[in-house]
C-alpha cells in the first residue's frame, strides 16, 4: 500500500479548503446555528419558526446575542474540517491505488471511518464550544436552575481547562457516543454528494459541475444527512449541555426522556433552523471547498476535474 497519498500536497490542499470553506459558511449562517442551538437545549423555550424564533431572541438579549461564541465555534469547525477532509481524501486515495477505482459503498466506509477519527480528535473542542455559546444568554428562571451552574469562560482553552479540572477529562469526551453514532451524518451527506456529482458528469457529460449545481448538489446532501440524523444531535446536544441527571443518562433513556416530556416531536425540535442553517452552511461550504481546491491546484499545476471519475 502506498501511503505517499496520505502525506501529498493534494491531500493537505483538500483539508485546508475544506477547513476554509467551512469557516466561511459558518461565519454567514451563524445565526441560524444559534437558534438551533438555544431550542435543543432549553427546556422553557417553544419551538417556532426560524424567524419569530430569531425575534425574540434579538427582543430579550440584542443583536449580538446572535453572534454569540462565533471565535470557539470557527476554531472547532476549523480544525474539525480540516481533520475530516484530511482523513477522507487520504484514506480514499489510500484505497483506490489497487485500480479498484471509487464506489459508493467504499466513500461511504471511509467517510465514516473519518467521522470516527475527527470526534475522538475534536470532542472537547465542541464541549467548550457549546459551553461558551450558552455562556451569557438571558435563561429563564427554569432554564437558569438547570443550566446556569457552569463558571465564566475566558476561551476554548480556559473551558477545555475549567470543565477538565471541575468536572473530569472524562466530561471533555460527554456526547461522544451519539456523536460516534452521528457520523453517518458526514458520511452519508459525503456518499450522497459525490454520487450526485458523478451522475451529474454522467449525465451532462462534462468534467466539471457548475456553481448553481454544486450549491444545489451540497444542499440536497446536506438535508438528506440531517434528516435522517437529527434525533441524536438532540440528544448529543442534551449530554453536552443539559443537567447533572441527563448527563448520567445513556443514549436510549435520553430518548426515552425527551419523548415523555415533549413527544416524539421534542426529538425534532429546532429541525427546522437546524435544517435551515446546516444545508446552506453545507451547500456554501462545498461551493467554496471546491473553487478553493481548483484554484489551489490551478496555481500549483495540477489539473483537477471536479467531477469525480468512477471505473
Amino acid at each position: 500500500m502506498n501511503t505517499k497519498k496520505l502525506f501529498s500536497y493534494e491531500t493537505f490542499v483538500h483539508a485546508l479548503s475544506g477547513a476554509a470553506g467551512g469557516v466561511t459558511a459558518m461565519t454567514v449562517f451563524f445565526p441560524l446555528d444559534t437558534i438551533r442551538s438555544r431550542l435543543q437545549v432549553e427546556e422553557s423555550r417553544e419551538a417556532k419558526n426560524t424567524i419569530l424564533a430569531m425575534q425574540e431572541l434579538i427582543e430579550q438579549e440584542g443583536i449580538s446575542s446572535l453572534y454569540r461564541g462565533l471565535q470557539p465555534v470557527l476554531t472547532s469547525l476549523c480544525c474539525s474540517n480540516f481533520v475530516y477532509f484530511y482523513a477522507f481524501h487520504g484514506l480514499r486515495s489510500l484505497v483506490e491505488t489497487n485500480n479498484t477505482g471509487k464506489n459508493a459503498i467504499r466513500d461511504l466506509t471511509v467517510a465514516a471511518v473519518s467521522g470516527v477519527l475527527n470526534v475522538v480528535l475534536t470532542t472537547p473542542l465542541w464541549v467548550a464550544n457549546t459551553r461558551l455559546k450558552m455562556q451569557g444568554a438571558k435563561l429563564s428562571s427554569e432554564d437558569k436552575k438547570c443550566l446556569g451552574g457552569h463558571p465564566i469562560y475566558a476561551g476554548t482553552i480556559d473551558a477545555i481547562t475549567k470543565i477538565a479540572a471541575k468536572e473530569g477529562w472524562q466530561s471533555l469526551w460527554s456526547g461522544m457516543v451519539p456523536s460516534l453514532m452521528l457520523v453517518i451524518n458526514p458520511a452519508i451527506q459525503f456518499t450522497v454528494y459525490e454520487a450526485l456529482k458523478a451522475e451529474y458528469c454522467k449525465m451532462f457529460g462534462s468534467k466539471k459541475v457548475g456553481t448553481l449545481s454544486v450549491f444545489l448538489i451540497g444542499a440536497l446532501a446536506k438535508s438528506i444527512s440531517t434528516v435522517l440524523t437529527y434525533p441524536l444531535q438532540i440528544v448529543q446536544s442534551k449530554l453536552r449541555y443539559g443537567t447533572e441527571h441527563l448527563k448520567k443518562l445513556t443514549v436510549m433513556q435520553i430518548f426515552a426522556y425527551i419523548i415523555r416530556t415533549n413527544g416524539v416531536k421534542g426529538l425534532y425540535k429546532g429541525l427546522e433552523p437546524k435544517l435551515l442553517q446546516t444545508t446552506l452552511t453545507a451547500a456554501f461550504m462545498f461551493l467554496c471547498y471546491e473553487k478553493i481546491v481548483a484554484f489551489v491546484f490551478y496555481l500549483m499545476g495540477i489539473y483537477h476535474p471536479i467531477c469525480p471519475t468512477r471505473k
